[in-house]
């Protein structure tokens, strides 16, 4: 009783905030056939984005090639004991995990089998609200990988919370304080009516077209009470093969971490990716602890029509009955 006094007193004054923050501008940009002369429509309805990360966010320095460990047998990453703070606690070696992942960029193609992706930070004003969904998804099992992917699309697409429909709602609030909460409200934007959209497409670069329709088509899915999972799917992901893979970063790529080990991403799709690892021995010598979380980073691609992947701590299908043969503490 007692949370949903408080949920409602939340969205009370979710509403409350919207009316203040979108004032006039924010009826007419609702009000469908609403006709804003003097241009500059895009600029009025493109806000900051909610993740920010591209491949200028990348750092290449150190970058080694698909061959870097050849010949070297992988241990499973997530026998690793886990920190504190979360994450796993990385020792001398080659480990592997196949992780869930989640798309972070609408209106864009999956990953094919020759897309390089290399690690970038988590950037944009929704990072820590992204960031805390995937650790508390952790300790809920019961929200399921697809749920968890609906909520992320609706914050990618800047979906205001009070248009959330009554799943992705329950989602969020299992997932977030109330006081991130009501962060998902900054830079949000309402649906869009059709001559609104294809006004704004105009004033677009031809890249970010796609994106800022899928967007809007997103925000009216995730504010209907009858759409499916596989309804905001397809506009979140585009149809046909992403453009030629970059060559000078292939499948396989691996980064330099900032903390001094390397790291790649083999995405099978957005929702599964294969995390790899390697902690030189000089490093370890070095550093008293290193710690791998992964929500913290995102598999960022070389090849700007593909999508970003944000990883996290939970391995799919592990087999918890497998011993690491290196012993690490």
């Amino acid at each position: 009783m007692k949370k949903t006094l408080l949920l409602l007193t939340l969205f009370s004054t979710i509403s409350f905030n919207i009316h203040a923050q979108f004032g006039g501008l924010g009826k007419k940009l609702m009000d469908k056939g609403t006709e804003l002369t003097g241009g500059g429509l895009g600029k009025l309805i493109q806000p900051r984005a909610a993740i920010t990360t591209n491949f200028k966010d990348v750092s290449t320095a150190g970058k080694k090639p698909p061959s870097f460990v050849e010949g070297q047998k992988a241990q499973p990453l997530y026998l690793l004991p886990k920190a504190e703070g979360g994450g796993f606690k990385l020792c001398v070696g080659y480990f592997t995990m196949t992780n869930k992942s989640y798309c972070l960029q609408a209106g864009t193609r999956g990953p094919s089998s020759g897309d390089g992706y290399m690690l970038a930070p988590v950037l944009g004003p929704k990072k820590e609200v992204v960031i805390s969904i995937l650790k508390n998804a952790e300790t809920h099992p019961n929200v399921s990988q697809r749920e968890i992917q609906e909520l992320l699309w609706a914050i990618i697409a800047r979906t205001r919370f009070a248009d959330y429909n009554t799943r992705i709602k329950r989602t969020a609030t299992i997932l977030l304080s109330p006081a991130e909460l009501l962060k998902l409200e900054g830079g949000a934007l309402g649906i869009l009516p059709d001559n609104m959209v294809a006004k704004a497409k105009a004033e677009l670069p031809q890249g970010l077209q796609a994106i800022f329709e899928a967007e809007n088509n997103i925000r009216r899915l995730a504010a209907s009470g009858t759409s499916t999972y596989e309804d905001m799917e397809r506009y979140a992901m585009l149809a046909g093969l992403v453009p030629e893979a970059d060559r000078e970063f292939p499948s396989g790529t691996w980064s330099l971490h900032p903390d001094g080990y390397y790291i790649r991403f083999i995405p099978s799709g957005y929702s599964v990716t294969e995390t790899q690892i390697y902690v030189p021995q000089e490093l370890a010598e070095k550093v008293s602890e290193l710690v791998y979380d992964a929500p913290n980073a995102i598999a960022c691609p070389a090849n700007t029509g593909a999508q970003r992947l944000i990883q996290t701590n939970e391995p799919l299908e592990p087999n918890y009955s497998l011993k690491l043969t290196t012993k690490c503490f």
